[in-house]
């Protein structure tokens, strides 16, 4: 197999500079004893930048809310114990050559009552009703709103504050952001509810105020999907007209890049065109994409799940096609990058018969 020389171009945009195309997807790991990243967690991200990737974009983190995220050991991103062990991690993936984004998230109406860190915090949507469409409390108010949107913006302010290289806003997969999105979880009849330009909203307050904390030339980036967890079948948009409409105002709103997730990036989103969804967006928008979805993968999202998912360079050859095309600016990697770090090393010098590939296994420990 001949190397994919496009995922090792530099790209350059007007914030930001990164040595290759290649992303480490945000994974959710649950490796932060009471939210704090620890040692364990800074040589688990020094590790990828010195393997080879251009940008990291972490897990999930909290944002300071009380209900934002569901475990006792997902990482936090307030507080001043969770901060430096965050700025333990910007340094040391600084000083292997990276750059790193924390992902800001807050789960909204996914998490249970009664999880933990705060068992007494209640799931927070919306509309008060749950993905699978059951009113679980009353929709969030105008007030809570705002607090909310000034729980991002710290967050934000706090990592340019520490050194990370940008941020990255949590709006897919049906968690808070997206549930405001999706008409079947956002049934509000007032200014953050109604047509499907209308339910950005809230995102797009989330954006401005993030903005307004970190000024002008501080990456933002909106990650989006089509799937919630457990809906893989879950659309927001069936047109590329509606996408349009649905990405105008948050463009407007100060995204610089959008992250695009799909479950498998080789797939057409709409009829009639090759293009995915980074491909449309990117096209849509007028703004850098990041494509993502079972690179170097050759099983199913789901499906055998206890078996080696293949040697950990397929896709390899369409990949490097779509993005010689410029069809789209970045791709993610995930599973990939969690049983091989050297991933990007590797590929970029020939030796992908040297790629650990991806099991279930490497999901128990934090390498």
């Amino acid at each position: 197999m001949n190397v994919p020389s496009a995922l090792f171009k530099p790209f350059t945009s007007d914030k930001l500079n990164l040595s290759n195309r290649i992303v480490m997807a945000p994974m959710t790991r649950g490796f932060s004893p009471e939210g704090v990243p620890g040692p364990e967690v800074v040589e688990y991200y020094r590790r990828r930048a010195a393997g080879g990737v251009g940008l990291i974009i972490t897990e999930g983190t909290g944002i300071n809310h009380p209900s934002s995220i569901s475990g006792a050991s997902i990482p936090l991103f307030h507080g001043e114990e969770s901060l430096l062990g965050w700025a333990n991690v910007v340094k040391a993936v600084h000083e292997a050559g990276g750059k790193i984004m924390p992902q800001l998230w807050h789960v909204g109406t996914a998490r249970r009552s009664g999880d933990l860190p705060n068992a007494e915090a209640e799931p927070v949507g919306p509309s008060g009703i749950s993905m699978a469409g059951e009113p679980e409390r009353e929709p969030l108010s105008e007030e809570e709103i705002k607090g909310l949107i000034l729980a991002y913006a710290q967050a934000a302010a706090d990592a340019q504050r520490i050194g990370f290289d940008g941020i990255e806003l949590h709006g897919a997969h049906g968690y808070l952001i997206d549930q405001f999105f999706w008409k079947h979880t956002n049934r509000r009849t007032d200014k953050y509810g109604g047509d499907l330009a209308q339910r950005t909203r809230f995102a797009v307050e989330v954006i401005e105020a993030c903005r307004a904390a970190v000024g002008p030339d501080f990456p933002i980036v909106l990650r989006f999907s089509q799937w919630k967890m457990g809906n893989y079948d879950a659309r927001l948009v069936e047109t590329p007209e509606q996408l349009e409409q649905f990405l105008a105002p948050l463009t407007a709103a100060g995204v610089d890049i959008f992250h695009c997730s799909t479950r498998r990036f080789w797939l057409p989103e709409f009829d009639g065109s090759e293009l995915n969804l980074a491909g449309w967006t990117q096209k849509m928008s007028g703004k850098p994409a990041i494509s993502v979805g079972s690179v170097g993968l050759e099983a199913e999202f789901v499906d055998r799940a206890n078996e080696n998912q293949g040697t950990g360079d397929a896709h390899l050859d369409q990949l490097n096609a779509k993005m010689e095309n410029n069809e789209f600016d970045l791709i993610a990697l995930g599973r990939v990058l969690l049983s091989d770090p050297e991933w990007p090393n590797k590929v970029r010098e020939g030796r992908q018969s040297e790629i650990v590939p991806f099991t279930t296994e490497v999901l128990k420990t934090l390498y």
